[in-house]
């Protein structure tokens, strides 16, 4: 789950883009003028493209990098994914957006299998 402070910006730019999809139904739904139906269908793909990378670059970042950083801490150096831990860490400022996905999936496995291995450790 992401934390809503980091979705807040994100909610509010869909609600937006919500308002500009409502507003070009209406405009089609009386007929206007083509050309600006065709100018704000655009605007509204920009702005949820916009809001995508949002979320990739901005959100899914942050909140990977709050998920290896609870993962370093759960992990003693004895829990058999430090170096798949690590690799993660160190090569998280290099990750691309499409890797940020993969690499989330990845890390939110390695926390539950920690969060089960510190359960049997006291």
């Amino acid at each position: 789950m992401l934390p809503s402070d980091l979705t807040e910006e994100i909610v509010n730019r869909l609600k937006s883009i919500g308002g500009q999809v409502s507003g070009l139904a209406r405009m089609l739904e009386t007929e206007d003028d083509p050309d600006k139906i065709l100018i704000q269908f655009k605007a509204a793909q920009t702005a949820l493209d916009k809001a995508h990378y949002l979320l990739l670059d901005e959100v899914y970042r942050k909140a990977l990098a709050i998920k290896i950083v609870e993962a370093v801490n759960a992990c003693p150096g004895n829990c058999g994914n430090e170096d798949k831990i690590e690799f993660i860490r160190q090569q998280f400022p290099a990750f691309t957006l499409d890797e940020l996905t993969r690499k989330m999936q990845e890390i939110t496995e390695l926390k539950k299998r920690l969060e089960q291995f510190n359960q049997g450790h006291p």
